[in-house]
C-alpha cells in the first residue's frame, strides 16, 4: 500500500498518525485485548478523528457524485459463493444480515458503520431515493425486501445498491461495500449468465486504484482456486491493495498457519483469520468463542495475533481505510473542482433559449453567417482547420479530385480511340453530305455532324461531373449546419432544409447550364486557338503516305493491312479498299484529321468550362445566395420563424442535467472543504 506523503500535508497531516499506527503484536498486549472483549467495544481509540473523513465519503456516496467520474475510497468485500462474508459483516456491525442457502446477496449492499455512544442503536436502509426505519431484529427481513423492490422477487441479482447505516455503540467507524458471492452455476430461477453478471458488478468495483479489496477466503478451500482472488489479481497484480480475511478457520485449522504465511496469492494487505458464528450464537458469545480458540487450538494459536480476530480485522480496516481517505482526498478535491469548472464552461456555451422572435431571428443570422464563413473555407479558400481529420468535408480538394477524374474519362473514353473504324463514319457522312459543288469542297455540314454524334457520346460526362460536385457540396452544406445549429434543434431542422432546397435550386440550374455547354459545343465548331492549325497542318502531311498504302499498286505486294499514323496510332486500311474514289478517301481523311485537332481542344476547353462553372456557382454559393435560406426560413409572412422559437426535447434535457450536475458538484465541493478545515483544526490539538 503506496503512502500519501506526496499528498497536501497541510489539508490532511492529521492523518499521518494512522499511517504511523501499528496493530498490537505482543501476546501479552494482544491477551490484554482479547481478555477485554467480553466488555469493550470493536472500536479503534482514533475512529473520533477517522469519522469526520469517513462522513464526506459517505457524503459525497450519497450525492452519487461518482456518476460524474469521481472515484472514492472504498472498501470492496468480495467472495465466492459461501465463503463467509456476511459472517464477517456481521461481526464488523454487530447486527444479523440475511444468510441463506445460495446468493444471499443479490445487489451491492453499502454498509456504514458509525460508533454512536447513545445506548439506542439507530438503523436505517436507504434505497430507490427514501429512507426506512429498521428494528435491529428485522434488518435481514427488511434487506430482504429492499432488495426484491430493487431486483425483483425471485434470484435475479442488480447493480442498483442498497445502503444499510448502522449507528452502534462499539462499531468501528467503516464504509464497505458487499457484492453478491461469486457462483459459476446457475440455479433454477436464475438466468444463465449469472456469473458474468456478478463478474461484471465485482470488477466495476474492485478495478478503480482507490478501492480496498476485501477478499473473503473459506480456510476449507485452496486460496488459489478461489475466483474471487483471480479477479482481484486482474485488477492488483501486485496486492497492494487487497486485504485477505481467511473465515470458519475452525472447520481447517490445520495447515492454516502455513497457508497464511506462505502467501501463494499474492495478498499485500496481509491476512485476517476469524471464527464464523454458529447458529444462534450473539454477538458477544462469538466474539468470546473466537478469543478461546485463538488461544487454545494447537494449530491456531501458533498464528501471529496481529493476524487473527474480528477486533484486528477491524484495527486493520479503519486503519487502511483513513490511510486511503487521506491519499485520495486531495485527487478527490482536484477532480470535483475540475469536473465542476468543466460543466460550468459547457453550461456557459450553450445558447440560452429562445424566448421571442427577435432572439430567434437573432440566433438564424449567427449560424447563417458562421455557416457561410465555414464553407467559405471548406469550398473556396481550402481552408480546413474545423474539419482537420474528415476528407470528405474538404471541398475544394475533393473538388481537384472530381475534375482529375473527369478530365482522365474524357480522355480516356471511347470517342478518343481515332483508329477504330478509321474513316467509315467520315466517308459514310461524306457521302450523305454529297452535293453540286466544287469537288475539292468539304462540306461544313459533315464536320457539324460528325462533331454532333462525338459531343453526344460523352454528353454524359460533365453533367454526371455536375451532379457529383453537387453531391459534395450539399454534403459539406449539411455538415456545416448541423454543426452550427446542433444547439437550436427546430433551427438545426429548418436551416437544413432550407440549406438543401437552395443546394437542389442551384443543381439544377448547374446542370442546365452544363446541358447548355454541351449543347453549344455540338451546335458548332470554333476556336481561335492556333494549336488548330498547327496540329491539322501536321496531320495533313501524312495524307499523301496514306493514300499511297491504301492503293498500294503491283509493286507492292502483298498490299499492307495497316499503316502507322503519326497523332492517330497503327490504322486498319484493309477495308478502305473497296473505294476507288480517291477524291473521297482524301475528303475524309481531311475531315478526320480536322476533327481529331479540334478534339484535343473541344477535350480541355470542356475541363476549363467545368472548372470554371464549379467555382463560379460556388462563389455565388457562399458570397451572394445564402440570404435565400434566411427568406426560406421567414416565410413568406415573415412569421415562419415564430415556429422555431421552442427548444429541443434533447437540449432542455442537457441544460438539465449540466445544471444537476452543477449543483451537485457545487455542494459536493462544500462538502469536502468543510471536512478539511475541521481537519485542518485537529493540528491544534
Amino acid at each position: 500500500m503506496s503512502s500519501h506523503d506526496e499528498a497536501d500535508s497541510g489539508s490532511i497531516g492529521v492523518i499521518n498518525e494512522y499511517e504511523n499506527y501499528q496493530p498490537a503484536t505482543t501476546t501479552m498486549e494482544l491477551a490484554r485485548v482479547v481478555a477485554a472483549q467480553d466488555l469493550a467495544p470493536i472500536i479503534s481509540s482514533y475512529n473520533d478523528k477517522i469519522r469526520p473523513l469517513l462522513d464526506v465519503i459517505d457524503r459525497l456516496r450519497l450525492l452519487l457524485v461518482m456518476k460524474e467520474g469521481i472515484q472514492l475510497p472504498t472498501i470492496v468485500v468480495v467472495g465466492d459463493q459461501s465463503s463467509g462474508k456476511s459472517s464477517v459483516l456481521e461481526s464488523l456491525a454487530g447486527v444479523n444480515l440475511p444468510r441463506s442457502q445460495g446468493i444471499c446477496t443479490r445487489v451491492p449492499l453499502i454498509i456504514r458503520l458509525q460508533n454512536h455512544p447513545s445506548p439506542m442503536t439507530d438503523l436505517y436502509l436507504e434505497y430507490n431515493g427514501k429512507i426506512v426505519p429498521v428494528e435491529e431484529s428485522q434488518i435481514a427481513t427488511a434487506i430482504n425486501i429492499a432488495t426484491d423492490e430493487v431486483a425483483g422477487h425471485g434470484k435475479s441479482i442488480s447493480n442498483t445498491p442498497i445502503t444499510l447505516v448502522v449507528k452502534k455503540d462499539g462499531v468501528p467507524d467503516l464504509t464497505m461495500v458487499d457484492l453478491p458471492g461469486i457462483t459459476r452455476v446457475p440455479v433454477h430461477g436464475q438466468p444463465g449468465n449469472i456469473y458474468e453478471q456478478i463478474r461484471d458488478i465485482i470488477m466495476q468495483y474492485i478495478t478503480p486504484k482507490e478501492s480496498i479489496i476485501l477478499n473473503v477466503l473459506s480456510a476449507t478451500v485452496d486460496f488459489s482456486t478461489c475466483e474471487s482472488i483471480r479477479m482481484s489479481q486482474q485488477v492488483d497484480k501486485t496486492g497492494e491493495r487487497t486485504l485477505a480475511v481467511v473465515t470458519k478457520a475452525d472447520k481447517a485449522p490445520e495447515g492454516l498457519l502455513d497457508k497464511v504465511t506462505a502467501d501463494d496469492v499474492n495478498i499485500g494487505l496481509g491476512y485476517v483469520c476469524v471464527r464464523n458464528r454458529v447458529g444462534d450464537e450473539s454477538q458477544e458469545e462469538a466474539r468470546k468463542e473466537e478469543a478461546r480458540l485463538f488461544e487454545t487450538n494447537t494449530h491456531l494459536s501458533s498464528i501471529n495475533k496481529s493476524m487473527v480476530g474480528v477486533p484486528v480485522l477491524a484495527q486493520k480496516l479503519v486503519q487502511i481505510q483513513a490511510n486511503i481517505i487521506a491519499r485520495c482526498l486531495p485527487d478527490i478535491v482536484k477532480n470535483i473542482s475540475a469536473k465542476l469548472d468543466a460543466n460550468v464552461t459547457e453550461l456557459g456555451k450553450m445558447p440560452k433559449a429562445l424566448s421571442s422572435v427577435a432572439e430567434a431571428i437573432q440566433a438564424l443570422m449567427k449560424i447563417v453567417g458562421a455557416a457561410k464563413e465555414s464553407l467559405k473555407k471548406l469550398l473556396w479558400t481550402g481552408e480546413f482547420d474545423e474539419y482537420p481529420d474528415d476528407n470528405t468535408k474538404h471541398g475544394t480538394a475533393r473538388f481537384v479530385a472530381m475534375l482529375n477524374k473527369f478530365s482522365d474519362d474524357l480522355h480516356n473514353c471511347e470517342e478518343n480511340n481515332l483508329a477504330k473504324d478509321f474513316l467509315v463514319e467520315e466517308m459514310k457522312v461524306l457521302e450523305d453530305a454529297k452535293g453540286i459543288e466544287l469537288p475539292n469542297f468539304l462540306p461544313r455540314e459533315a464536320f457539324i455532324r460528325i462533331l454532333q454524334k462525338k459531343v453526344e457520346r460523352i454528353s454524359h460526362l460533365p453533367i454526371a461531373f455536375a451532379e457529383t460536385a453537387w453531391d459534395c457540396i450539399d454534403d459539406v452544406m449539411m455538415s456545416v449546419f448541423s454543426r452550427h445549429s446542433e444547439m437550436y434543434y427546430l433551427l438545426k431542422v429548418s436551416t437544413k432544409r432550407a440549406a438543401h432546397k437552395l443546394v437542389q435550386k442551384m443543381r439544377e440550374q448547374s446542370i442546365n447550364r452544363v446541358k447548355e455547354i454541351v449543347a453549344m459545343e455540338k451546335l458548332i465548331g470554333y476556336t481561335c486557338n492556333p494549336y488548330y492549325m498547327t496540329e491539322w497542318t501536321k496531320l495533313m502531311r501524312q495524307q499523301d503516305h496514306f493514300i499511297c498504302q491504301v492503293n498500294a499498286g503491283p509493286n507492292m505486294w502483298p498490299p499492307p493491312s495497316k499503316v502507322i499514323l503519326q497523332g492517330i496510332g497503327e490504322t486498319e486500311i484493309e477495308h478502305l479498299r473497296q473505294h476507288s474514289n480517291v477524291s473521297l478517301l482524301q475528303q475524309g481523311f481531311d475531315l478526320k484529321m480536322r476533327m481529331s485537332a479540334y478534339w484535343k481542344i473541344l477535350k480541355v476547353r470542356l475541363v476549363d468550362s467545368m472548372a470554371l462553372h464549379l467555382q463560379y456557382s460556388v462563389h455565388n454559393l457562399v458570397n451572394n445566395d445564402m440570404e435565400e435560406i434566411v427568406k426560406e426560413l421567414m416565410g413568406a409572412d415573415g412569421h415562419g420563424i415564430e415556429r422555431m422559437v421552442v427548444e429541443s426535447p434533447e437540449m432542455v434535457a442537457k441544460r438539465e442535467k449540466l445544471k444537476q450536475s452543477i449543483e451537485l458538484l457545487k455542494e459536493s465541493k462544500d462538502s469536502v472543504t468543510n471536512i478539511m478545515d475541521k481537519i485542518a483544526g485537529y493540528d491544534h490539538y
